[in-house]
């Protein structure tokens, strides 16, 4: 199982995002403070995990956090900024909006930059190495999937219930038949040259 903290005596919330490959919807990041004996048997990487024992985990982990918060970062600030600045942007206001401010924060990847005061380090693979992060990496997933699954009633036409606004073929085939709406990213690009030249032919 994994441990809760790096330190056990140091307050330290751990962050991840998700959404960043998507071609519609939020990019959106979970900040997470775990009480330092926190361990679950499941808890992973929300990629290793199936969907009920996520939203299982999502229950618990909402329940005993000593502190958590979600954070979405819009399609138009992912066109204005970059998807890797809303990703780090949506990271920090996860951080901004916990009730308890930690003293160091944990983050999964290998880069981070913010405006924030508080010491942190990178872990690559850190949502399968640490709980704090496996946490923050439940949360982003399940409240990101959550609204897409919402916003796939006001435009059915993309199969966002099920790849929750991934470059899958039924999302693209959405795009070539029906267009882009508002929730997609603009800047990104949203169909290949070769599908838009298969499509023409």
């Amino acid at each position: 199982m994994l441990d809760a903290r790096l330190q056990s005596s140091r307050v330290e919330a751990g962050c991840d995002e998700v959404g960043r490959g998507c071609l519609a919807g939020p990019v959106t990041a979970a900040a997470v403070i775990l009480p330092r004996d926190f361990k679950h048997p499941n808890l992973n990487d929300s990629k290793a995990v199936s969907k009920t024992k996520r939203d299982q985990l999502r229950k618990i982990i909402e329940k005993e956090a000593i502190a958590w918060a979600v954070k979405f970062i819009s399609p138009s600030k992912i066109d204005k900024i970059n998807i890797l600045r809303a990703s780090f942007l949506a990271m920090e206001q996860a951080v901004e909006q916990l009730k308890t401010q930690p003293e160091y924060l944990l983050i999964d990847g290998n880069r981070f930059i913010s405006n924030l005061t508080i010491p942190f380090e990178c872990i690559v693979q850190g949502d399968s190495k640490n709980g704090s992060i496996a946490a923050a990496s439940i949360l982003a997933k399940t409240h990101r999937d959550d609204y897409m699954r919402k916003i796939h009633a006001e435009f059915p036409y993309y199969a966002w219930d099920s790849n929750v606004g991934y470059p899958t073929k039924a999302h693209r085939d959405g795009i070539r038949k029906h267009g882009a709406t508002k929730y997609h990213r603009q800047s990104f690009q949203l169909l290949p040259p070769q599908l838009e030249l298969d499509f023409g032919n």
